[in-house]
This record gives C-alpha cells, sequence and structure tokens, in this order.
C-alpha cells in the first residue's frame, strides 16, 4: 500500500541523497478524521414564506400595503384592494382596513379561479374579504378669491 506518508519520506530520502545528506526527517501528515459529504441533519435550512394576514381589521394603512400574502384563494379583494400576480391583496388606497364575510360573486373566467373552485361551480361560496374604507374628508373648506 503507497500511502501519502510513505510517498513524502521517500521523496525526503532521494532528495537528500541527491543532496549528500545522510539524515532522514521523518514528517508526519495527519489525514482528515471527517466525512467530505456535506448533508445536514434536518434537510437544509428552508426560507420560511411568511404568509397569513399581515394587516389586522380597523389598521390604518397607506396605499401600496400590504394586507395578506397567500399561496391560495383564502382571502379575497374588496373595496379599494388590489389583487397580485402571487395572491397577495394590498391596499390602493389610504384608509382603514374591514373584513368580512360575503357570498363570493365570482369570475369564473380567471384562471386562479379555475383552478381552485372549478369543483364547486354553481354553488354558493363564501368567503373573506379585504376591504379598504377611507377616512372621511374634513368638511371645513375655505373659499380662495381669485385674483
Amino acid at each position: 500500500m503507497f500511502s501519502a506518508r510513505n510517498f513524502i519520506s521517500i521523496a525526503l530520502q532521494t532528495s537528500k541523497e541527491f543532496l549528500g545528506v545522510n539524515k532522514v526527517l521523518e514528517v508526519q501528515v495527519r489525514n482528515k478524521a471527517k466525512k467530505t459529504s456535506s448533508s445536514t441533519q434536518y434537510g437544509g435550512a428552508r426560507k420560511p414564506k411568511r404568509r397569513g394576514i399581515k394587516c389586522s381589521q380597523g389598521k390604518l394603512v397607506n396605499p401600496g400595503t400590504i394586507l395578506v400574502r397567500q399561496n391560495r384563494l383564502n382571502y379575497h379583494p374588496g373595496l379599494h384592494v388590489g389583487f397580485g400576480r402571487d395572491g397577495s391583496l394590498f391596499a390602493l388606497q389610504q384608509g382603514r382596513v374591514l373584513i368580512t364575510c360575503e357570498k363570493a360573486d365570482i369570475n369564473w373566467d380567471h384562471t386562479w379561479i379555475k383552478r381552485f373552485y372549478n369543483d364547486r361551480f354553481n354553488q354558493n361560496i363564501y368567503k373573506k374579504y379585504f376591504h379598504v374604507i377611507p377616512d372621511p374628508q374634513h368638511t371645513r373648506f375655505k373659499l380662495v378669491d381669485l385674483v
């Protein structure tokens, strides 16, 4: 068997014989004690998706604020709420969040609706809706004279 330790000692002997040195130095080589394959105990660190409701009822939100992150159609957009490509709901206007449970008036031509509700065609479907109710404007108006 030809190991690394034997190879180094043979190389040192031949080089010293070539140089005319009689002393042979002993070189110790340490091998790895751990396996080289890298595997984790729990199958790798996965990044959580952090889905769910982000804004509760009665909270004041600005335009563009994320209300819900979802993978399926658990929550539907209501008044002044937009629907993102990944299923997230976001506010379109500034106002307060209102959550209601209503009978869903579903657009059956939408691809998400076809995917998740195709087996419940022509049935009553009740879903939670997210609405953004704008704050009422003040009534203290002052006339500006045109010059």
